[in-house]
Parts: structure tokens; C-alpha cells; sequence
């Protein structure tokens, strides 16, 4: 049985591939949590897939609704202009699929205090 609802994490890429390590551990911990949501990765450059491939992933899976999830700190320039038009691009090759881009992930209340709570805990690390 296929879900209609996937989510592609999107991220800005960067040339060491190991950059990628975070998401695709978070990618993990979403299959964990619940595993009948599909899940793809995506990144802007550098590192494939590209977003157009992620959710042609997710289509052929039977998914007709994507949330496309910014995993960037905040709402800065790629996600105000360069990424809506490849959400919208995406979304017009596929009929009958929405497409829609969410907040950046760090703009999320939970994750402002995720990581307030770790940026305190690092009081609690002993000097060298």
C-alpha cells in the first residue's frame, strides 16, 4: 500500500558528501517513527538527487501529495526565490500531485528549542 502523503528533505548540498551524513540520519529516524511515510532526500547542488528526481521518486510510488521540507536554518534567499521556483517546476510535470514547500526547518519552534537546549547542555562539557 502506497501513501499519499511523502515529504522530500531538502537541503543546500555541498561538495564532501559526508555533509549529507545529518539528513540522511534524519531520513532514518523518520522510518523509524513512521514507517509508512516515504521519504527522499534532495539538495540544491553538489550532492544528488536533485529535487526534480526526488519527487519523481515519490510519484512513482503513488504519493499525490509532497511536502517539500527545507532543512536550512532560516528563510534566507535560496528559499525565498531559487527554491520555490524548483518546487513549483517540480510540480508542474506531475498532474494531479501537489507540491508545496514548507517553513526551513530551523524556523520550527521545536527546533529553536532543540537547540537551545543543546547549546546549553554544552555548558555541562568539561574544558580540555
Amino acid at each position: 500500500m502506497t501513501a499519499p502523503h511523502g515529504i522530500v528533505l531538502f537541503g543546500h548540498g555541498a561538495r564532501d558528501p559526508a555533509w549529507a551524513g545529518p539528513m540522511q540520519r534524519t531520513a532514518a529516524r523518520m522510518a523509524e517513527l513512521s514507517p509508512g511515510v516515504p521519504v527522499e532526500l534532495a539538495f540544491m547542488e553538489f550532492i544528488a538527487p536533485v529535487l526534480d528526481v526526488a519527487v519523481d521518486r515519490l510519484v512513482a510510488r503513488g504519493v499525490t501529495r509532497i511536502s517539500v521540507v527545507p532543512v536550512f536554518l532560516a528563510q534566507g534567499g535560496h528559499l525565498k526565490r531559487d527554491v520555490p521556483a524548483l518546487v513549483s517546476a517540480a510540480a508542474a510535470r506531475h498532474d494531479g500531485v501537489t507540491v508545496e514547500l514548507v517553513t526551513a526547518a530551523g524556523e520550527a519552534p521545536a527546533v529553536i528549542d532543540a537547540i537551545a537546549v543543546y547549546a546549553l547542555a554544552c555548558l555541562a562539557i568539561p574544558e580540555a
